[in-house]
């Protein structure tokens, strides 16, 4: 199967729906009923404790910040126990239909992971910015026409102070993914949008980086229009304009483009692609409302089918 245009097969919804899936979701529709009307009772009892808090604190002895810091509290942790009997039924739901989903798919599906090994190597070679704070959940693994596949979402803040306030920042949200790569390749090469890694000293560019433990010499490119819109970086000059030929870079930019230009970037390492893309929450097939799980699961099967589109438009045979 190697070199197949067609990866994987599009997942029927009506098949899925007709089949076990549809079976689960009926019984599931109950629990969400369920934990709706359990939410909404917790509602009314924080409402009868917080509230008359609430107005002991504002209008009682002055405690200064302390006052503000209490109701602050209370309010976030009254809403916490409200919303938690949503939030596992919504969760119950989504990793049920993205299993089923991967099932169909022949892979194999998380919701709670930890990085792997694509992550690992996206932040070594800051491919993601710096964090204080990470999330990582929808894990996708299996094989796609033969070659090991991998995708997962990062959530990523960092820390901003100001004087007495902290709070954390979102500076990346997007799905990283590792596949095999059908060509040989024995280099290391970075492939990023041009700008990011700027000779401050001078103008223009690094010629050279040392990151991930290496040293990556900027490529000059045979087609210099190209590096107007990406650099690359590499420890093979020669292997680098092997793998990044022009019609690479044209379809670095049109699928750049279908994700509304979220900043693609990727690198060739031990044998396998990494591809970083940032984009807005994926996978969120799970919901409150029963009568919005078959356009959940369109919406699911949409955006997973692009990121298997994109693996694939950037793994051609070998020439």
């Amino acid at each position: 199967m190697k070199g197949d245009n067609r990866v994987i097969e599009r997942p029927d919804v009506d098949a899925l729906m007709a089949g076990e899936l549809g079976m689960w979701l009926g019984e599931q529709a109950r629990v969400r009923d369920a934990a709706r009307a359990k939410s909404n009772s917790r509602l009314v009892i924080a409402a009868f404790i917080v509230l008359p808090l609430g107005a002991f604190l504002f209008f009682g002895p002055g405690l200064g910040e302390f006052t503000m810091f209490l109701m602050f509290g209370a309010l976030m942790g009254a809403g916490w126990w409200v919303y938690a009997p949503r939030a596992k039924a919504i969760k119950q739901t989504k990793t049920g239909i993205n299993t089923a989903l991967a099932q169909a798919l022949g892979l194999e599906y998380q919701h709670d992971v930890q990085p792997g090994m694509g992550f690992m190597r996206a932040s070594s070679f800051k491919m993601v910015p710096r964090f204080d704070r990470s999330n990582f959940e929808d894990l996708w693994r299996g094989e796609l026409g033969g070659r090991t596949f991998s995708l997962h979402e990062a959530h990523l803040k960092q820390r901003r102070s100001n004087g007495k306030n902290t709070r954390y920042v979102t500076v990346f949200r997007g799905p990283v993914m590792t596949i095999g790569f059908d060509r040989t390749f024995h280099g290391t090469t970075l492939v990023e949008r041009a700008g990011k890694h700027r000779n401050f000293l001078f103008f223009g560019e690094k010629d050279s980086l040392d990151i991930g433990n290496l040293n990556l010499q900027k490529v000059d490119m045979v087609h210099p229009e190209f590096e107007d819109e990406f650099t690359i970086y590499s420890t093979d000059q020669v292997e680098a304009r092997y793998l990044v030929h022009p019609t690479y870079v044209e379809k670095l930019i049109a699928l750049e483009q279908a994700f509304a230009g979220k900043k693609v970037r990727t690198l060739f390492m031990d044998g396998e692609l990494t591809v970083v893309l940032e984009t807005k929450n994926m996978f969120e097939s799970g919901n409150m409302d029963a009568g919005r799980d078959r356009e959940m699961i369109e919406t699911c099967i949409k955006q997973f089918m692009s990121m298997v589109d994109l693996a694939d438009a950037l793994n051609e045979p070998a020439r």
